[in-house]
């Protein structure tokens, strides 16, 4: 089983930032280089988006046009961790944010429970 345990979310005002990160543990993690690793946020009434994806090697990003120039995603693989710095945050980027980890193999996928994050005007 794979966990995904989101950090650093909170309050933000407009302009400000954030790091989200997401720590991977579990026992069928042998190493976090078998995943392609994401980002997904869901405001309230709203369906669940793509923010951001980053290669199992980390050398290759996606991003929604939402983020792009302002959202960097990059992974520590010795770490487990993936993380999503968020720069010039808009109220619009308020949302519950979720990690997930898509193995490259088996294509399988496994979310965290989301760590909220609030920007206000």
């Amino acid at each position: 089983q794979v966990r995904l345990v989101e950090s650093g979310g909170g309050l933000a005002q407009a302009g400000g930032s954030l790091r989200l990160s997401c720590a991977v543990s579990g026992r069928t993690i042998s190493s976090l280089r078998s995943y392609r690793m994401g980002w997904y946020r869901q405001a309230p009434g709203k369906e669940r988006e793509f923010v951001a994806s980053i290669s199992s090697s980390g050398g290759s990003t996606d991003y929604a046009d939402s983020v792009k120039g302002r959202f960097t995603i990059s992974r520590d693989n010795a770490k487990n961790t993936v993380y999503l710095q968020m720069n010039s945050l808009k109220p619009e980027d308020t949302a519950m944010y979720y990690c997930n980890a898509d193995h490259v193999v088996t294509r399988r996928i496994d979310w965290g429970q989301g760590t909220q994050v609030t920007v206000s005007a």
